[in-house]
């Protein structure tokens, strides 16, 4: 019953972004994942920064909800109810309830509307908008090139944590999106809240040996392209690697019997692989900086 209260409160207040309805948000939004990068794409970057930025959401063709990518929700009776009367909960809580409340601390409904309503609409829009287009054109990419999502901090502070958006497209089930605690992301931190205390359930995470594989592929390629690679270079990093990732999943297994028995001499060996991984993992970056300042001593 509280779940169902928690869903409707986010129901009515997403609505108030004007966004549309939560059901055609998240099909377009599975598409995009799906499809990105490509002419399926409904905010295809490769069509320029403006067309995914808002210029999509003139084109008729992007009005439609493809239901395939959203059977789940179709079934979903609040997510439907929002649907149909999406219009007026938006009105409703998007404008009319700012104007009250204007009215009700600062005896100006006009204050309320203005402020609570029009112009917190239109810096949520941009901050969103700048998600499909100047995240998929400026920011690093931690842990994958395959597509143009990039990671970007400083949008991290304007989006609730979605700028952290190479992660969020390589990892699409994982829950996150600033995956370390000092990455800037209320929106993880509300729903671990929720889930603290039952009203969110069944998230998902990567594995961390899934985490940073991928870092580290990444790091091999973007080092591999600023020199010439040989046998010699593979058979080092790859055994390096083999060991980061071995003592990981040690640390990881460690980690798991000791949360189940709580065994004093579990915690020491736990203590002992934790060590053991960041020394693995401090060498094999080491060897990395080591082949981007002195590349001629592995082309020789």
């Amino acid at each position: 019953m509280l779940t169902a209260f928690v869903k409707f409160i986010f129901l009515l207040f997403g609505a108030a972004a004007f966004q549309n309805s939560a059901l055609k948000w998240c099909a377009d939004h599975r598409v995009h994942h799906n499809k990105v990068d490509s002419d399926e794409d409904p905010y295809n970057i490769n069509e320029g920064f403006f067309y995914a930025h808002m210029g999509w959401i003139f084109l008729k063709k992007n009005n439609e909800i493809k239901n395939n990518y959203a059977r789940d929700m179709l079934a979903d009776k609040l997510i439907m109810w929002q649907h149909r009367y999406y219009i007026p909960i938006a009105v409703v809580v998007g404008f009319l309830f700012p104007a009250f409340l204007g009215n009700l601390f600062f005896n100006s409904w006009i204050g309320g509307l203005a402020i609570g309503g029009f112009c917190r609409i239109v810096m949520v829009h941009h901050c969103t908008f700048f998600i499909n287009s100047l995240c998929h054109c400026l920011g690093t990419t931690p842990y994958t090139d395959k597509n143009s999502a990039k990671d970007s901090w400083i949008m991290a502070l304007f989006t609730f944590g979605e700028g952290y958006h190479n992660f969020h497209h390589f990892f699409q089930n994982d829950y996150r999106n600033g995956i370390m605690w000092y990455q800037f992301d209320p929106t993880k931190w509300l729903i671990n809240t929720l889930h603290s205390f039952g009203l969110a359930f069944k998230l998902k995470l990567t594995a961390q040996e899934k985490i940073l594989n991928a870092k580290m592929q990444m790091k091999m390629k973007k080092l591999q392209a600023k020199i010439t690679s040989n046998e010699k270079f593979h058979q080092e990093v790859e055994a390096l690697k083999e060991r980061v990732m071995l003592s990981l999943h040690n640390f990881q297994e460690l980690k798991e019997q000791y949360k189940a028995t709580k065994a004093r001499e579990l915690k020491l060996k736990m203590v002992e692989a934790k060590a053991e991984f960041n020394s693995t993992l401090e060498a094999w970056n080491l060897y990395l900086s080591y082949l981007k300042v002195y590349p001629v001593q592995i082309t020789a």
